[in-house]
């Protein structure tokens, strides 16, 4: 992304209660949605390595796993089914001391070729689902006073993203979501993180889904993009690279608002932050091939 071909220095120091971590040995009960494969799963595999008693959720019911991981079925678009799975959760583990909302949908196209329904389509999953699922938990981890609430984000939360406009807008969402959720929760003793992939290794890729509304015009474009994106996911991290920084945000006594995950992740978080407007939307519109 952006096309860098230089590394850039990224400044490791933290406050030393920033580098602190909680009790490893009995850390707690970890909720993830969406943990059948990808990042997700890979959390959940590294969450219950950490010493947290996990449970995964996909939309399906998932076979007996053999590592420790308890799977149940939820689909994030329901209440019922969300209401289903934190009263099963509770009812075998007593507490949720960690919620990681990872359940998303990726969508690939221009903006005016997705009709509405399927606009709030997506928003029902990245967005409504990960509200559901907190709403859900928060009256448990304010009655014990304890809880992480980790919103899995992405780079398309901070940057432009053409041809994913209504995938980045889901995301952008999350963000002001979180950080102001963060605020409301503490006094409480909960924390609300975000991790920001960039492109990561796993087949989210092959899920996107098209848009409904095909239009001629945008055709060549769209294909050039989708080759992009295929080739930058082949050189992505791996899963295990976000499910690493996922760890550390939930296990650090102090967190941080947000972590950036993976080498590229980084780079593109300072970048935003500290390249002129108008010399990175000129880096941007290079990178995806569009006229400058």
């Amino acid at each position: 992304m952006l096309g860098l071909t230089k590394e850039t220095s990224i400044p490791l120091k933290v406050k030393k209660k920033e580098a602190i971590l909680m009790n490893t040995t009995n850390p707690g009960v970890a909720l993830v949605t969406g943990a059948s494969s990808g990042i997700g799963l890979a959390t959940a595999k590294a969450l219950r390595n950490a010493g947290f008693r996990v449970f995964g959720t996909s939309r399906r019911a998932a076979a007996e796993r053999s590592d420790g991981i308890t799977m149940l079925a939820c689909d994030v678009t329901d209440d019922g089914s969300v209401a289903k799975l934190v009263e099963r959760v509770l009812a075998e583990a007593g507490r949720i001391d960690l919620l990681v909302n990872n359940a998303g949908m990726g969508l690939l196209g221009a903006a005016e070729e997705s009709s509405t329904a399927q606009a709030q389509a997506l928003f029902d999953v990245n967005v409504f689902g990960v509200l559901r699922v907190t709403r859900a938990v928060l009256p448990a981890m304010r009655q014990q006073r304890k809880g992480r609430i980790i919103n899995v984000s992405s780079v398309l939360g901070l940057i432009p993203a053409p041809y994913s406009a209504v995938y980045a807008s889901t995301k952008h969402a999350i963000e002001g979501y979180s950080e102001s959720l963060d605020h409301e929760l503490r006094t409480f003793g909960i924390r609300v993180v975000l991790v920001e992939p960039a492109y990561t290794r796993t087949a989210f890729e092959d899920n996107l889904a098209k848009p409904d509304l095909l239009l001629d015009i945008y055709d060549a474009t769209r294909a050039s993009m989708d080759v992009i994106n295929k080739k930058a996911i082949e050189a992505g991290d791996a899963p295990e690279v976000v499910a690493r920084t996922i760890v550390e945000a939930a296990t650090t006594i102090v967190p941080k608002t947000r972590y950036a995950a993976g080498t590229m992740a980084r780079r593109v978080s300072l970048l935003r932050r500290f390249v002129p407007e108008s010399a990175f939307d000129k880096s941007l519109r290079k990178q995806y091939g569009l006229p400058v």
